[in-house]
Protein backbone atom coordinates (compact mmCIF):
# COMPACT_ATOMS: atom_id res chain seq x y z
CA UNK A 1 0.00 0.00 0.00
CA UNK A 2 2.86 2.63 0.63
CA UNK A 3 3.94 2.13 -3.09
CA UNK A 4 0.50 2.92 -4.04
CA UNK A 5 0.40 5.86 -1.78
CA UNK A 6 3.62 7.17 -3.29
CA UNK A 7 2.11 6.55 -6.57
CA UNK A 8 -1.10 8.72 -6.07
CA UNK A 9 0.91 11.18 -4.38
CA UNK A 10 3.20 11.46 -8.26
CA UNK A 11 -0.34 11.63 -9.47
CA UNK A 12 -1.38 14.71 -8.29
CA UNK A 13 1.65 16.39 -9.16
CA UNK A 14 0.41 15.68 -12.73
CA UNK A 15 2.67 15.80 -15.93
CA UNK A 16 5.65 16.59 -14.77
CA UNK A 17 7.49 13.83 -15.67
CA UNK A 18 5.76 13.40 -19.35
CA UNK A 19 4.80 17.33 -20.20
CA UNK A 20 5.59 19.46 -23.11
CA UNK A 21 5.12 22.82 -24.81
CA UNK A 22 1.75 23.07 -26.36
CA UNK A 23 1.04 26.29 -27.67
CA UNK A 24 1.15 28.79 -25.01
CA UNK A 25 -2.73 29.54 -25.18
CA UNK A 26 -3.86 25.31 -24.46
CA UNK A 27 -1.24 24.18 -22.15
CA UNK A 28 -2.62 26.44 -19.22
CA UNK A 29 -5.96 25.34 -20.16
CA UNK A 30 -4.43 21.30 -19.95
CA UNK A 31 -2.91 21.94 -16.66
CA UNK A 32 -5.44 23.87 -15.62
CA UNK A 33 -8.07 21.01 -15.52
CA UNK A 34 -5.90 17.90 -14.34
CA UNK A 35 -7.00 17.75 -10.97
CA UNK A 36 -10.47 17.58 -11.67
CA UNK A 37 -9.65 14.96 -14.19
CA UNK A 38 -7.50 13.30 -11.47
CA UNK A 39 -11.03 13.73 -9.28
CA UNK A 40 -13.59 12.60 -11.83
CA UNK A 41 -11.32 9.47 -12.86
CA UNK A 42 -11.24 8.00 -8.98
CA UNK A 43 -14.91 8.91 -8.76
CA UNK A 44 -15.93 6.74 -11.58
CA UNK A 45 -13.56 4.14 -10.54
CA UNK A 46 -15.31 3.95 -7.12
CA UNK A 47 -18.64 4.26 -8.58
CA UNK A 48 -18.87 1.69 -11.56
CA UNK A 49 -21.72 0.74 -13.60
CA UNK A 50 -21.97 -2.40 -15.85
CA UNK A 51 -22.88 -2.27 -19.64
CA UNK A 52 -26.35 -0.50 -20.46
CA UNK A 53 -26.24 0.59 -16.66
CA UNK A 54 -24.00 3.63 -16.33
CA UNK A 55 -26.88 6.05 -15.58
CA UNK A 56 -24.77 7.67 -12.82
CA UNK A 57 -21.68 8.28 -15.35
CA UNK A 58 -23.84 9.28 -17.68
CA UNK A 59 -25.66 11.94 -15.71
CA UNK A 60 -22.14 13.44 -14.30
CA UNK A 61 -20.93 13.53 -17.97
CA UNK A 62 -23.83 15.12 -19.58
CA UNK A 63 -24.08 18.07 -16.47
CA UNK A 64 -20.56 18.69 -17.26
CA UNK A 65 -20.94 19.15 -21.40
CA UNK A 66 -23.87 21.34 -21.15
CA UNK A 67 -22.23 23.72 -18.09
CA UNK A 68 -19.19 23.73 -20.81
CA UNK A 69 -22.51 25.31 -23.69
CA UNK A 70 -22.62 22.35 -25.76
CA UNK A 71 -25.63 20.60 -27.24
CA UNK A 72 -25.82 17.39 -25.76
CA UNK A 73 -27.59 14.14 -26.27
CA UNK A 74 -28.34 11.53 -23.61
CA UNK A 75 -30.09 8.09 -23.86
CA UNK A 76 -28.21 7.51 -27.64
CA UNK A 77 -28.14 3.36 -27.40
CA UNK A 78 -29.57 3.54 -24.26
CA UNK A 79 -27.12 5.42 -21.93
CA UNK A 80 -24.89 7.23 -23.98
CA UNK A 81 -24.02 10.62 -24.23
CA UNK A 82 -23.09 13.18 -26.90
CA UNK A 83 -22.01 16.61 -26.84
CA UNK A 84 -21.49 18.68 -29.87
CA UNK A 85 -18.86 21.58 -29.84
CA UNK A 86 -19.16 24.03 -32.68
CA UNK A 87 -16.42 26.37 -33.62
CA UNK A 88 -14.92 27.39 -36.70
CA UNK A 89 -15.96 25.96 -40.29
CA UNK A 90 -12.66 23.62 -40.31
CA UNK A 91 -13.26 19.68 -40.03
CA UNK A 92 -15.69 17.36 -37.39
CA UNK A 93 -13.78 15.68 -35.49
CA UNK A 94 -15.32 12.88 -33.29
CA UNK A 95 -13.44 11.72 -29.91
CA UNK A 96 -14.68 8.42 -28.09
CA UNK A 97 -14.60 7.32 -24.42
CA UNK A 98 -16.51 4.11 -23.08
CA UNK A 99 -18.23 4.03 -19.99
CA UNK A 100 -19.36 0.50 -18.68
CA UNK A 101 -17.20 -1.32 -16.19
CA UNK A 102 -16.73 -5.37 -15.88
CA UNK A 103 -18.45 -8.11 -13.72
CA UNK A 104 -15.03 -8.36 -11.47
CA UNK A 105 -14.38 -7.77 -7.71
CA UNK A 106 -11.83 -5.35 -7.13
CA UNK A 107 -8.74 -6.99 -5.16
CA UNK A 108 -6.60 -3.58 -5.05
CA UNK A 109 -5.94 -1.68 -2.01
CA UNK A 110 -6.87 2.01 -2.86
CA UNK A 111 -8.55 4.72 -0.86
CA UNK A 112 -10.96 4.94 -3.85
CA UNK A 113 -11.85 1.21 -4.58
CA UNK A 114 -14.43 -0.10 -5.78
CA UNK A 115 -17.14 -1.80 -3.12
CA UNK A 116 -20.34 -2.04 -6.28
CA UNK A 117 -22.62 -4.79 -6.65
CA UNK A 118 -24.51 -5.36 -9.69
CA UNK A 119 -26.99 -7.69 -11.35
CA UNK A 120 -24.99 -9.51 -14.25
CA UNK A 121 -26.90 -12.95 -15.72
CA UNK A 122 -29.17 -13.27 -12.64
CA UNK A 123 -25.93 -13.45 -10.57
CA UNK A 124 -24.88 -10.73 -8.11
CA UNK A 125 -21.74 -9.44 -9.07
CA UNK A 126 -19.01 -7.13 -7.90
CA UNK A 127 -18.11 -4.02 -10.54
CA UNK A 128 -14.97 -3.03 -11.13
CA UNK A 129 -13.68 -0.65 -13.95
CA UNK A 130 -11.05 -3.93 -14.41
CA UNK A 131 -10.60 -2.24 -18.15
CA UNK A 132 -10.04 1.17 -17.22
CA UNK A 133 -12.69 2.77 -18.55
CA UNK A 134 -13.04 5.23 -15.96
CA UNK A 135 -9.31 6.96 -17.04
CA UNK A 136 -10.77 7.12 -20.24
CA UNK A 137 -14.03 9.06 -19.69
CA UNK A 138 -11.76 11.39 -17.28
CA UNK A 139 -9.69 11.93 -19.96
CA UNK A 140 -12.60 13.14 -22.39
CA UNK A 141 -13.89 15.33 -19.85
CA UNK A 142 -10.94 16.82 -19.63
CA UNK A 143 -10.52 17.44 -23.03
CA UNK A 144 -13.84 18.54 -23.55
CA UNK A 145 -13.17 21.26 -21.29
CA UNK A 146 -9.60 21.99 -22.53
CA UNK A 147 -11.80 22.55 -26.14
CA UNK A 148 -14.76 24.43 -24.98
CA UNK A 149 -12.29 26.86 -23.42
CA UNK A 150 -11.00 27.97 -26.74
CA UNK A 151 -14.49 29.46 -27.76
CA UNK A 152 -14.37 30.91 -31.03
CA UNK A 153 -10.93 30.09 -31.52
CA UNK A 154 -11.47 26.38 -32.02
CA UNK A 155 -10.99 25.94 -35.79
CA UNK A 156 -13.60 23.42 -36.46
CA UNK A 157 -16.54 20.95 -34.51
CA UNK A 158 -15.38 18.26 -31.79
CA UNK A 159 -18.36 15.18 -31.24
CA UNK A 160 -17.72 13.98 -27.92
CA UNK A 161 -18.98 10.14 -28.28
CA UNK A 162 -19.02 8.74 -24.20
CA UNK A 163 -20.36 5.17 -25.31
CA UNK A 164 -21.83 2.13 -23.38
CA UNK A 165 -21.63 -1.07 -23.35
CA UNK A 166 -18.22 -1.98 -24.75
CA UNK A 167 -17.55 -5.30 -23.09
CA UNK A 168 -21.22 -6.36 -24.72
CA UNK A 169 -25.01 -5.79 -23.68
CA UNK A 170 -25.54 -8.33 -20.95
CA UNK A 171 -28.17 -10.46 -23.27
CA UNK A 172 -26.07 -10.09 -26.56
CA UNK A 173 -28.56 -7.76 -28.54
CA UNK A 174 -26.95 -4.71 -30.39
CA UNK A 175 -24.79 -2.22 -28.26
CA UNK A 176 -22.35 0.13 -27.86
CA UNK A 177 -20.94 1.56 -30.81
CA UNK A 178 -23.02 -0.30 -33.44
CA UNK A 179 -26.11 1.06 -31.65
CA UNK A 180 -24.83 4.54 -31.27
CA UNK A 181 -24.35 4.68 -35.40
CA UNK A 182 -27.83 2.94 -36.51
CA UNK A 183 -29.62 5.90 -34.28
CA UNK A 184 -27.38 8.19 -35.94
CA UNK A 185 -24.45 9.12 -33.87
CA UNK A 186 -22.30 10.36 -36.79
CA UNK A 187 -25.08 12.45 -38.62
CA UNK A 188 -25.40 16.04 -38.12
CA UNK A 189 -22.65 16.62 -38.51
CA UNK A 190 -20.66 13.68 -39.93
CA UNK A 191 -17.08 13.41 -38.44
CA UNK A 192 -14.24 13.49 -40.88
CA UNK A 193 -12.26 11.48 -38.28
CA UNK A 194 -12.52 9.42 -35.42
CA UNK A 195 -10.04 9.57 -32.78
CA UNK A 196 -9.70 7.27 -29.13
CA UNK A 197 -7.52 5.57 -26.50
CA UNK A 198 -7.57 2.61 -24.36
CA UNK A 199 -5.22 2.39 -21.16
CA UNK A 200 -2.73 -0.88 -21.01
CA UNK A 201 -0.33 -2.36 -19.56
CA UNK A 202 2.81 -0.62 -20.84
CA UNK A 203 5.01 2.00 -18.90
CA UNK A 204 3.41 4.68 -17.80
CA UNK A 205 2.83 7.45 -20.20
CA UNK A 206 3.48 5.55 -23.27
CA UNK A 207 1.71 6.40 -26.51
CA UNK A 208 1.75 3.17 -28.35
CA UNK A 209 -0.37 2.71 -32.11
CA UNK A 210 0.28 1.42 -35.49
CA UNK A 211 -1.19 1.65 -39.01
CA UNK A 212 -3.66 -0.33 -40.31
CA UNK A 213 -4.75 -3.53 -38.01
CA UNK A 214 -4.25 -2.67 -34.53
CA UNK A 215 -6.65 -5.00 -32.63
CA UNK A 216 -8.16 -8.49 -34.04
CA UNK A 217 -11.62 -9.02 -34.97
CA UNK A 218 -14.04 -11.21 -32.57
CA UNK A 219 -16.61 -13.44 -33.21
CA UNK A 220 -17.62 -16.58 -30.87
CA UNK A 221 -18.77 -19.93 -32.33
CA UNK A 222 -21.04 -22.79 -30.79
CA UNK A 223 -20.95 -26.07 -32.25
CA UNK A 224 -23.63 -28.31 -30.41
CA UNK A 225 -22.11 -32.23 -31.28
CA UNK A 226 -25.60 -34.00 -31.46
CA UNK A 227 -25.08 -38.54 -30.77
CA UNK A 228 -27.50 -41.06 -29.15
CA UNK A 229 -27.55 -41.43 -25.74
CA UNK A 230 -26.44 -44.57 -24.18
CA UNK A 231 -25.09 -46.46 -21.31
CA UNK A 232 -21.49 -45.99 -20.56
CA UNK A 233 -21.50 -49.85 -20.42
CA UNK A 234 -22.98 -50.14 -23.90
CA UNK A 235 -21.65 -47.37 -26.66
CA UNK A 236 -21.88 -49.27 -29.40
CA UNK A 237 -25.44 -49.19 -28.62
CA UNK A 238 -25.52 -45.23 -29.20
CA UNK A 239 -23.07 -42.22 -30.96
CA UNK A 240 -21.10 -40.42 -28.65
CA UNK A 241 -20.68 -37.44 -28.83
CA UNK A 242 -18.26 -36.82 -26.16
CA UNK A 243 -15.09 -38.51 -28.26
CA UNK A 244 -16.51 -37.15 -31.56
CA UNK A 245 -16.89 -33.50 -29.83
CA UNK A 246 -13.13 -33.86 -28.64
CA UNK A 247 -11.91 -34.75 -32.27
CA UNK A 248 -13.53 -31.27 -33.17
CA UNK A 249 -11.69 -29.64 -30.86
CA UNK A 250 -8.40 -30.95 -32.14
CA UNK A 251 -9.27 -30.43 -35.65
CA UNK A 252 -9.92 -26.97 -35.56
CA UNK A 253 -6.42 -26.33 -33.65
CA UNK A 254 -5.57 -27.75 -37.37
CA UNK A 255 -7.32 -24.86 -39.29
CA UNK A 256 -4.48 -21.91 -38.37
CA UNK A 257 -1.71 -24.87 -37.49
CA UNK A 258 -2.22 -26.43 -40.80
CA UNK A 259 -4.52 -24.53 -43.07
CA UNK A 260 -3.85 -20.76 -43.35
CA UNK A 261 -0.46 -19.45 -44.80
CA UNK A 262 0.91 -18.56 -41.47
CA UNK A 263 2.88 -16.12 -43.10
CA UNK A 264 -0.37 -13.61 -44.02
CA UNK A 265 -1.89 -12.44 -40.75
CA UNK A 266 -2.40 -13.65 -37.00
CA UNK A 267 -5.27 -15.88 -36.33
CA UNK A 268 -6.79 -18.21 -33.26
CA UNK A 269 -9.31 -20.20 -33.08
CA UNK A 270 -9.97 -21.06 -29.25
CA UNK A 271 -12.39 -23.10 -27.45
CA UNK A 272 -13.10 -21.72 -24.24
CA UNK A 273 -16.04 -24.28 -23.13
CA UNK A 274 -17.09 -27.95 -23.62
CA UNK A 275 -20.01 -29.17 -21.74
CA UNK A 276 -22.00 -32.25 -22.09
CA UNK A 277 -23.18 -34.87 -19.37
CA UNK A 278 -24.84 -35.23 -16.43
CA UNK A 279 -23.41 -38.84 -14.65
CA UNK A 280 -20.51 -41.14 -15.30
CA UNK A 281 -22.06 -44.24 -16.77
CA UNK A 282 -24.26 -42.07 -19.40
CA UNK A 283 -23.08 -41.49 -22.72
CA UNK A 284 -25.23 -37.92 -23.16
CA UNK A 285 -26.81 -37.13 -26.99
CA UNK A 286 -25.37 -33.71 -27.41
CA UNK A 287 -22.52 -31.85 -26.48
CA UNK A 288 -21.55 -27.84 -26.68
CA UNK A 289 -18.24 -26.31 -27.60
CA UNK A 290 -18.07 -22.64 -27.34
CA UNK A 291 -15.17 -20.64 -28.24
CA UNK A 292 -13.44 -17.52 -30.28
CA UNK A 293 -12.05 -16.52 -33.27
CA UNK A 294 -9.60 -13.92 -33.61
CA UNK A 295 -7.85 -12.34 -36.77
CA UNK A 296 -6.96 -9.10 -38.92
CA UNK A 297 -7.67 -9.58 -41.88
CA UNK A 298 -11.49 -9.86 -43.37
CA UNK A 299 -10.68 -12.53 -46.27
CA UNK A 300 -9.07 -14.89 -43.62
CA UNK A 301 -12.04 -14.23 -41.10
CA UNK A 302 -14.79 -15.43 -43.47
CA UNK A 303 -12.01 -18.29 -44.78
CA UNK A 304 -11.67 -19.17 -41.09
CA UNK A 305 -15.27 -19.29 -40.55
CA UNK A 306 -16.04 -21.65 -43.72
CA UNK A 307 -13.00 -23.98 -42.57
CA UNK A 308 -14.90 -24.10 -39.24
CA UNK A 309 -17.86 -25.00 -40.66
CA UNK A 310 -16.45 -27.79 -42.98
CA UNK A 311 -14.40 -29.57 -40.03
CA UNK A 312 -17.11 -30.05 -37.19
CA UNK A 313 -19.50 -30.81 -39.64
CA UNK A 314 -17.29 -33.35 -40.95
CA UNK A 315 -15.41 -34.81 -38.02
CA UNK A 316 -18.80 -34.97 -36.72
CA UNK A 317 -20.28 -37.41 -39.45
CA UNK A 318 -17.53 -39.25 -39.72
CA UNK A 319 -18.44 -40.57 -35.96
CA UNK A 320 -22.20 -41.36 -37.02
CA UNK A 321 -22.96 -37.95 -35.33
CA UNK A 322 -24.39 -34.39 -36.46
CA UNK A 323 -22.85 -30.34 -35.73
CA UNK A 324 -24.80 -27.49 -35.46
CA UNK A 325 -22.55 -24.84 -36.05
CA UNK A 326 -23.46 -21.29 -35.02
CA UNK A 327 -20.97 -18.02 -35.83
CA UNK A 328 -21.66 -15.23 -34.32
CA UNK A 329 -19.82 -12.60 -35.79
CA UNK A 330 -18.57 -9.56 -33.51
CA UNK A 331 -16.15 -6.82 -33.17
CA UNK A 332 -14.72 -6.28 -36.81
CA UNK A 333 -10.69 -5.20 -36.92
CA UNK A 334 -9.93 -2.34 -35.39
CA UNK A 335 -7.65 -0.78 -38.08
CA UNK A 336 -5.97 2.47 -38.19
CA UNK A 337 -6.05 4.60 -41.28
CA UNK A 338 -2.43 4.57 -42.12
CA UNK A 339 -2.66 8.01 -43.85
CA UNK A 340 -3.69 9.43 -40.62
CA UNK A 341 -1.52 7.37 -38.86
CA UNK A 342 1.38 9.25 -40.95
CA UNK A 343 -0.12 12.36 -40.45
CA UNK A 344 -0.95 12.38 -36.47
CA UNK A 345 2.81 10.68 -35.83
CA UNK A 346 4.59 14.02 -35.43
CA UNK A 347 1.53 15.20 -33.35
CA UNK A 348 1.91 12.06 -31.11
CA UNK A 349 5.88 11.86 -30.96
CA UNK A 350 5.73 15.53 -29.63
CA UNK A 351 3.44 14.72 -26.45
CA UNK A 352 5.35 11.29 -25.62
CA UNK A 353 8.70 11.80 -26.65
CA UNK A 354 10.48 8.76 -26.56
CA UNK A 355 7.59 6.68 -25.21
CA UNK A 356 5.92 6.89 -28.54
CA UNK A 357 6.37 3.83 -30.20
CA UNK A 358 4.72 1.20 -32.80
CA UNK A 359 2.55 -1.30 -31.40
CA UNK A 360 2.56 -4.81 -31.99
CA UNK A 361 -0.91 -6.56 -32.87
CA UNK A 362 -2.82 -7.47 -29.86
CA UNK A 363 -5.86 -10.34 -30.43
CA UNK A 364 -8.03 -8.56 -28.12
CA UNK A 365 -10.42 -6.67 -29.29
CA UNK A 366 -12.41 -3.16 -29.35
CA UNK A 367 -15.99 -1.64 -30.85
CA UNK A 368 -13.96 1.22 -31.80
CA UNK A 369 -13.90 -0.86 -34.73
CA UNK A 370 -17.50 -0.26 -35.71
CA UNK A 371 -16.71 3.67 -35.61
CA UNK A 372 -13.35 3.36 -37.49
CA UNK A 373 -15.29 0.93 -40.84
CA UNK A 374 -17.25 4.68 -40.96
CA UNK A 375 -14.03 7.22 -40.93
CA UNK A 376 -10.60 7.40 -41.23
CA UNK A 377 -9.88 6.43 -37.55
CA UNK A 378 -7.01 6.39 -35.17
CA UNK A 379 -7.14 4.34 -32.27
CA UNK A 380 -4.07 4.88 -29.12
CA UNK A 381 -3.24 2.42 -26.20
CA UNK A 382 -1.97 4.62 -23.24
CA UNK A 383 0.77 3.27 -20.91
CA UNK A 384 -0.54 3.24 -17.23
CA UNK A 385 1.69 0.71 -15.63
CA UNK A 386 3.82 1.49 -12.72
CA UNK A 387 7.25 1.41 -12.35
CA UNK A 388 6.62 -1.35 -9.62
CA UNK A 389 6.17 -4.18 -11.40
CA UNK A 390 4.47 -5.70 -8.42
CA UNK A 391 1.63 -3.80 -9.58
CA UNK A 392 1.74 -4.18 -13.27
CA UNK A 393 -1.30 -6.75 -14.07
CA UNK A 394 -3.71 -6.89 -17.20
CA UNK A 395 -6.82 -5.33 -18.18
CA UNK A 396 -9.79 -7.75 -16.97
CA UNK A 397 -7.60 -8.88 -13.68
CA UNK A 398 -8.89 -7.70 -10.33
CA UNK A 399 -5.90 -6.58 -9.57
CA UNK A 400 -5.48 -4.26 -12.47
CA UNK A 401 -3.93 -0.57 -11.54
CA UNK A 402 -3.74 2.67 -13.44
CA UNK A 403 -1.23 5.22 -12.82
CA UNK A 404 -2.50 7.96 -13.03
CA UNK A 405 0.75 10.18 -14.17
CA UNK A 406 -0.48 8.81 -17.53
CA UNK A 407 -4.14 10.89 -17.76
CA UNK A 408 -2.29 14.29 -18.34
CA UNK A 409 -0.77 12.47 -21.69
CA UNK A 410 -4.40 10.99 -22.47
CA UNK A 411 -5.61 14.63 -22.27
CA UNK A 412 -3.05 16.08 -24.17
CA UNK A 413 -2.99 13.50 -27.14
CA UNK A 414 -6.62 13.92 -27.82
CA UNK A 415 -6.32 17.52 -27.35
CA UNK A 416 -3.37 17.68 -29.82
CA UNK A 417 -4.14 15.83 -32.28
CA UNK A 418 -7.70 17.53 -32.17
CA UNK A 419 -6.46 20.90 -33.02
CA UNK A 420 -3.64 19.83 -35.56
CA UNK A 421 -5.80 17.41 -37.58
CA UNK A 422 -8.07 20.98 -37.73
CA UNK A 423 -5.08 22.90 -38.46
CA UNK A 424 -3.44 20.70 -41.41
CA UNK A 425 -6.83 20.34 -42.83
CA UNK A 426 -8.12 23.50 -43.68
Amino acid sequence: MNTLKSLLCLAVCLHSSFSYALPADIQPKIDAVMPKVVTWRRDFHQHPELSNQEFRTAEIIADHLRALGMEVQTEVAHTGVVGTLRGGDGPVVALRADMDALPVTELVDLPFASKAKGVYQGREVGVMHACGHDNHVAILMGVAEVLAGMGDELPGTVKFIFQPAEEGTPDGSIGGAELMLMEGVFENPRPDVVFGLHVFPFPAGTIATRPGGLMASSDRHQITIKGKQTHGAVPWAGVDPIVAASQVVMGLQTIVSRQLDATLTPSIVTVGRIEGGVRNNIIPESVELEGTIRTFDAATRNDIHTRIRRTASNIAEAAGATADIVIDQGYGVTRNDPTLYRQMAPTLEIVAGDRFIEATQTTTAEDFSYFANEVPGLFLFLGVAPDDPTLIHPNHSPRFYADERALPVGVEALTSMTLDYMVSER
